[in-house]
């Protein structure tokens, strides 16, 4: 399971820093923070937006200008699910 953890971990937050949403990488964790602060919406407005728009659900901010994501809670087709997530955020952005 460590290594499939950090299969997950390694897809989410290289796909958060390649659309410019700044992630560090958690290393004892389950969750991904990407910034969402150069959108210049609040995590609510993002969030809600996202998933308005875009139909992709995402976490309560924990910090803000912060979303968490999970990369630990997909049982199968995590690799697809993980990139249609990251697909539809990519969209999302290109909308701004």
């Amino acid at each position: 399971m460590i290594r499939e953890y950090n299969r997950r971990r390694r897809l989410i937050v290289d796909g958060f820093n390649k659309l410019g949403l700044d992630c560090f990488e958690p290393l004892g964790a389950f969750y991904a923070f990407p910034s969402i602060k150069s959108t210049g919406m609040t995590s609510d407005e993002f969030a809600g937006r996202l998933l308005k728009e875009e139909r992709s659900r995402s976490f309560r901010a924990m910090y803000s200008g912060l979303r968490r994501r999970a990369f630990a809670v997909f049982l199968c087709n995590f690799r697809e699910q993980l990139l249609e997530a990251l697909g539809r955020i990519e969209a999302f952005l290109d909308k701004l």
